[in-house]
């Protein structure tokens, strides 16, 4: 599996959830007990929280994500493999996660140990990276953030567009009544600009942006990659040029599916 630094995850994960909509179909005002499995740095932990009467309990391998997660969400947390749960059997009446079955190379193995220790309802939050659309007024970066997506789904080795898939990984897990409905998460940039607009533009300018997909970059474009990185640098210093000229607006379309599934009582699953 792959490993994301903090900065990462605070990046893609927090502005997920300015609308809680999406989270309907958990029915969190019923849960008295939340697993959040593959939880970084508690971005959906927090909000299960603040959403639900119940305990919510965040799970990671990476321990340095973890002492995040427990500083900024005040949730317990556990160490532990999301294949290989450190959970007893029924333990959870909701166990959830996010953005991660897209970076597990058997998502229906995980699912099965969810429904271990579920009692109730499975459900996964997760990003079709494939679809993904982006605007710009710096016409190179949308033709860039093409290719650095097509090279990146290439390169990556786990299925990061799961959609409708999700239902069959659910079912194959033994999960049953499973429903999925698409949402869609846009963040724009436009003046006046926040810190967050400045960094992720000075991210662009020098390339780091691009280094957190180093390894599956070049798996897929091979010697091209320094070519493409240099690219992307001198698009991000056009970023930021048009940023400090009042100019700069991008806006990105993320789609999501939120897949929800019962874990059937043991009379019911043979």
């Amino acid at each position: 599996m792959r490993r994301f630094s903090a900065d990462y995850l605070r990046r893609t994960r927090a502005g997920l959830w300015s609308s809680r909509e999406a989270l309907d179909a958990l029915a969190l005002s019923d849960r008295e007990r939340i697993l959040d499995v593959g939880c970084g740095t508690g971005e959906l932990t927090r909000v299960l929280a603040e959403e639900s009467g119940g305990e919510v309990v965040g799970l990671d391998a990476d321990p340095e994500l973890l002492a995040v997660a427990r500083a900024e969400t005040e949730c317990p947390v556990v160490a532990g493999d999301a294949e290989r749960l450190p959970v007893a059997d029924g333990a959870f009446d909701l166990v959830t996660c996010q953005a991660l079955l897209v970076n597990l190379p058997d998502p229906a193995a995980t699912l099965r140990e969810f429904r271990r220790v579920a009692t109730d309802h499975v459900a996964a939050v997760e990003p079709d990276n494939a679809d993904v659309a982006v605007e710009s007024t710096v016409d190179r970066e949308v033709e860039l953030e093409r290719r650095v997506r097509e090279a990146y789904l290439a390169g990556v080795g786990t299925d990061v567009a799961l959609g409708e898939r999700a239902v069959d990984a659910f079912e194959a897990a033994g999960l049953v009544d499973v429903t999925t409905r698409r949402h869609y998460h846009r963040k724009v940039i436009e003046p006046p600009y926040d810190e967050g607009d400045l960094r992720d533009a000075t991210r662009k300018a020098t390339g780091a942006g691009l280094a957190d997909h180093e390894t599956e970059l070049q798996r897929a474009v091979g010697d091209e990659y320094d070519d493409l990185r240099s690219a992307w640098r001198t698009m991000g210093r056009e970023v930021v040029e048009a940023m400090q000229a009042g100019t700069y607006r991008r806006a990105e379309v993320v789609p999501f599916d939120v897949t929800v599934g019962r874990a059937p009582a043991a009379r019911e699953f043979k």
